[in-house]
């Protein structure tokens, strides 16, 4: 398997750092607000890493953390008049939901920055004792860049002059103007928490630093984890500043690879709040069917900045529907577990730093082909069984294709309508049973006119919208 690795700018062959295990950590939301497409394309992206990454033959132990510490999230709870909680439990919930619509697993530990401040409060000690931090007379905690000699290794930036002197302006207590504040002096009655350094709040860059030392670092390690990953806007200086910390606290570096997805834009501007274009996914979810959402989402190389439209979301879609209607032609059937050349090449493709455009090739090839030899080979039942087997591969590899065909075909139909449908179509199975044809094609008739199709199979009748 090989990765690209963002820090060294090369693509590299991943070798874990113990044998068979691999541990992930990727940066998570702030919950005080709904997600947005950036956040399900970062979620999307690594939970297509953990599936290409056990389909190796690899045990992954998947960390996504939950930033419930923010001064937006205290803004928001003082204009809704709620309780910080309120806040964050409401979006956390939301967060995980819409996640869940677009086919993201929960990782294996998703710790929360309210979880983990005596890991932090541990981390600061090290490095104020170790001179690698400070504490200023306000009661603030800053980390000391110029002790670090690697700073700034990690995104190879270099901090111009202006930079610098506006840094010196707007944080006159800092030793150097490249210092990061850890902890920050409260004092104008807001939410605070109680500390060996005083009240106050943690700063956002020493909450991953601490939670992966805590969750999933290995003593006597070259390396905290295997991989870190998160947006490309992460690099600086959110990443750079964990990685410091990381090493000038627990003499190792933080991660062994660093991955990076890249920006997703809105019709091709860069998604941002500040120009009112952040396209929320509840909004998303309304108009598509959530797995139309992760085609489309997946459907370009992760590196690459995201392009969002609704015509290429629903060409997206068209595609999706061609896995789908492979899937009903042969739905109910038994598949075939034995390996086929076609899931040798697609987890070749994958493991190749996620190559999701051949995937997506080798996807389309092998339904044409299998939708060709079907038209002409009849009731074949090897070679559709092997078509089975390879479409539930794609299932679990790439999560497209999981839902039931018919159903699939159903989104955009309200409730209402739905529960109406199904209990026509229920009394019709009844008539059915009964041999009174003439109530059966009554109630079809009924049920086609909500402007649906009924397909009669051998695991039961469906209907689709037109």
């Amino acid at each position: 398997m090989f990765i690209y690795d963002s820090v060294k700018k090369e693509k590299r062959e991943f070798i874990p750092l113990q044998a068979g295990k691999v541990s992930l950590y990727v940066c998570g939301p702030t919950v005080y607000d709904d997600a947005h497409l950036g956040h399900a394309k970062s979620a999307l992206v690594f939970d297509l890493l953990t599936r290409v990454l056990s389909a190796n033959g690899l045990d992954v132990t998947y960390a996504r953390n939950i930033t419930d510490i923010d001064d937006k999230i205290i803004k928001k709870a003082i204009a809704q008049n709620k309780d910080i909680k309120e806040i964050t439990d409401y979006y956390t919930e939301s967060f995980h939901t819409e996640m869940s619509a677009i086919g993201v697993s929960r990782p294996d530990i998703e710790p929360k920055a309210t979880e983990s401040l005596n890991a932090m409060f541990e981390m600061m000690q090290k490095l104020i004792d170790s001179g690698h931090a400070y504490s200023t007379k306000d009661g603030d905690v800053y980390f000391d860049t110029a002790s670090d000699s690697a700073y700034l290794t990690l995104s190879a930036r270099v901090q111009d002059d202006e930079d610098k002197q506006e840094r010196v302006e707007s944080s006159s207590m800092k030793k150097n103007p490249a210092d990061f504040a850890m902890w920050k002096s409260v004092k104008d009655g807001s939410l605070t928490y109680e500390s060996p350094f005083g009240l106050g709040r943690p700063g956002w860059h020493l909450e991953c630093s601490a939670m992966i030392e805590k969750h999933l670092s290995q003593p006597n390690t070259a390396f905290a984890v295997d991989i870190h990953g998160g947006g490309a806007d992460l690099l600086f200086p959110h990443h750079e500043n964990e990685a410091a910390q990381t090493r000038c606290s627990s003499n190792h570096e933080l991660a062994a690879y660093w991955m990076h997805n890249g920006f997703v834009n809105i019709n091709g501007e860069k998604m941002s709040k500040s120009l009112g274009n952040s396209f929320f996914l509840k909004d998303a979810l309304k108009e598509y069917d959530g797995e139309v959402l992760r085609f489309y989402l997946l459907s370009t190389h992760y590196r690459s900045n995201f392009n969002f439209n609704t015509e290429d979301l629903s060409i997206a879609k068209k595609r999706l529907d061609k896995i789908y209607r492979l899937k009903k032609r042969l739905f109910g059937l038994a598949q075939n577990t034995e390996s086929t050349e076609f899931k040798t090449k697609l987890l070749a493709a994958l493991s190749d730093d996620m190559n999701v455009s051949t995937a997506l090739a080798l996807i389309e090839d092998m339904i044409s082909s299998a939708n060709e030899t079907l038209d002409t080979a009849g009731k074949h039942k090897l070679l559709k069984r092997e078509t089975i087997s390879n479409l539930a591969y794609i299932e679990e590899l790439l999560g497209f294709g999981v839902k039931n065909p018919f159903e699939y075909f159903q989104f955009g139909m309200d409730e209402d309508t739905k529960e109406k449908i199904a209990t026509l179509m229920d009394k019709r199975s009844e008539a059915k049973k009964e041999k009174n044809f003439e109530d059966s094609d009554r109630l079809r008739d009924e049920i086609l006119g909500f402007g649906v199709t009924l397909m009669d199979t051998p695991a039961g009748t469906f209907w689709e919208k037109v």
